[in-house]
């Protein structure tokens, strides 16, 4: 398993992190906590060193499953990151995307790390990241003060952001790369939907940022798995998906056949190749419901690098929407 840092900082982890929410869930298919515990320590035997949690998964229960799977690891061997933001008391509030409120001030920011500390049976957290933000937390210097106070007092190494939860806020990301001393934003990218992270890795690399990469794999389509048949469990939420989600992501899909043409390669392993090909990447997050996947994913790391020609040609496919013939001016 290789190792990157997090930008121009000395956050250092595994290529390939752990994206832990499903754990505990049914949002990709029913995992227990038993079932959880036994993949991260699997994970840990695979050479996976960072895990990320948020405090709002299972109103704390994921942070739980991590600290128990971690008992008896040297801390200093690993690095735990978890989210903050969300008031986890209170009921759900309808919003366009189903949110929780949430809470920016500097009180409910210690408030949330001392409780996350105490479900992670941990006295710090290598990041600390602000959860789906929009653009009055960015601007919210007394954050980002307490966040200073917090890394003094050694409860936190470093903080960052973690855009969501749709592919969006594009200028949320871009405004805390280029005014806060975050180490990391976290955003959806991969193979078939790169925008906005194109953007974030180009203002991430001349900030010394690093960038985490969730959905890598494009919500399962790029793990290869998925036929015109395939049908998702109504608690999964890939079942609110239109289908034209799913026909359209497969046609893609098979123009990206050639990464795994005469190569030990599957396909989701050279989507996850492809991500880490960008300079600015400090780690991969899939989403890991099963040893198999867990297994694949992380073995990706010691894969040859795609081509210079590989990611020439997919840049022209993407470019391109994925036609067969190049569309018009």
């Amino acid at each position: 398993m290789r190792t990157r840092s997090f930008g121009n900082t000395d956050l250092r982890c595994s290529e390939i992190g752990f994206g832990t929410w499903a754990l505990g869930s049914n949002w990709w298919g029913k995992i227990t906590r038993g079932e959880g515990e036994n993949l991260l320590r699997r994970a840990l035997e695979l050479g996976v060193t960072f895990f990320d949690t948020g405090n709002v998964y299972g109103q704390g229960a994921n942070e739980e499953i991590v600290a128990q799977a971690l008992v008896g690891v040297p801390r200093e061997s690993v690095q735990i990151s978890t989210k903050f933001g969300y008031v986890l008391d209170e009921g759900r509030q309808e919003h366009s995307q189903g949110e929780r409120p949430q809470d920016w001030s500097p009180d409910h920011v210690r408030r949330s790390l001392e409780a996350s500390l105490g479900r992670l049976g941990t006295d710090y957290v290598d990041l600390y990241q602000l959860h789906n933000p929009r653009m009055d937390a960015i601007e919210r210097d007394d954050v980002y003060e307490q966040l200073e106070h917090l890394r003094d007092e050694g409860k936190i190494r470093h903080y960052g952001i973690a855009l969501g939860p749709a592919i969006g806020w594009r200028e949320e990301g871009l405004r805390a790369i280029a005014e806060r001393d975050i180490a990391s934003i976290q955003t959806v990218y991969n193979v078939l939907e790169q925008q906005p992270g194109r953007d974030f890795l180009e203002a991430a690399d001349g900030a010394g940022v690093g960038v985490m990469a969730r959905v890598p794999t494009s919500s399962g389509l790029l793990e290869d798995k998925y036929t015109l048949e395939t049908t998702f469990p109504k608690h999964d939420h890939r079942s609110h998906r239109p289908r034209e989600w799913l026909v359209d992501g497969l046609q893609k899909v098979e123009r990206l056949r050639f990464l795994c043409e005469q190569r030990d390669f599957t396909m989701a392993q050279a989507a996850l190749k492809f991500i880490l090909a960008q300079e600015a990447i400090a780690c991969v997050l899939p989403t890991i419901t099963n040893a198999e996947e867990l297994d694949e994913w992380a073995a990706a790391s010691d894969k040859p690098d795609l081509t210079t020609e590989d990611l020439t040609r997919i840049d022209e496919l993407y470019e391109r929407n994925f036609d067969v013939e190049p569309v018009s001016a």
